[in-house]
């Protein structure tokens, strides 16, 4: 993680020349009036966007609290449509656009999927399960392998009550 953190300076910088560089060619384009009236805009409607989305966030968090669900799609989804908000209300076009393109369902569906996993690695099992409720989990039923766990013992036998076992595996979410 640290390692990521020092190419942040270098990618700001780089992103700094990409929106400058991006302004004055659709300013040369256009004319650099309506360039500014256009990034003036797309900063607007950022700011509404991240007023619009906190409220948005916070209501279906508390929601799925309320109902007693796992509050943690809602919050991801939250963070994605504060995080088009915020791209959008930063001035500058390239910015603006990766924004806009957050709010495409599909995109945000897949940002949210990316967010969920960079949260579910970075907290412990049972945290990630609070927050995002059960893991999906592959089951086939058929016989098991003859040999037991991975060391050549046998599996155990089961308690007393329950049916034959069945094997499984846990099965990751997409996006991973």
């Amino acid at each position: 993680m640290r390692r990521g953190l020092r190419l942040v300076p270098a990618g700001l910088l780089i992103g700094v020349v990409v929106e400058i560089a991006v302004f004055v060619l659709l300013g040369r384009w256009i004319g650099f009036g309506w360039t500014l009236l256009l990034v003036l805009a797309v900063s607007l409607t950022g700011l509404a966007l991240l007023r619009r989305e906190g409220i948005r966030a916070w209501r279906g968090f508390r929601a799925a609290l309320n109902a007693g669900q796992p509050p943690g799609r809602q919050a991801t989804d939250g963070l994605v449509g504060l995080a088009a908000g915020l791209l959008l209300a930063v001035p500058g076009l390239v910015s603006g656009a990766a924004g806009l393109l957050l709010l495409v369902p599909p995109v945000r569906r897949l940002a949210r999927g990316r967010v969920q996993g960079a949260a579910e690695r970075r907290v412990s099992s049972a945290v990630a399960g609070d927050l995002f409720g059960p893991r999906r989990v592959r089951v086939r039923r058929g016989q098991p392998d003859a040999a037991g766990p991975g060391d050549g013992a046998p599996p155990p036998p089961p308690a007393a009550g329950t049916g034959p076992a069945i094997e499984g595996e846990i099965v990751e979410p997409r996006g991973r």
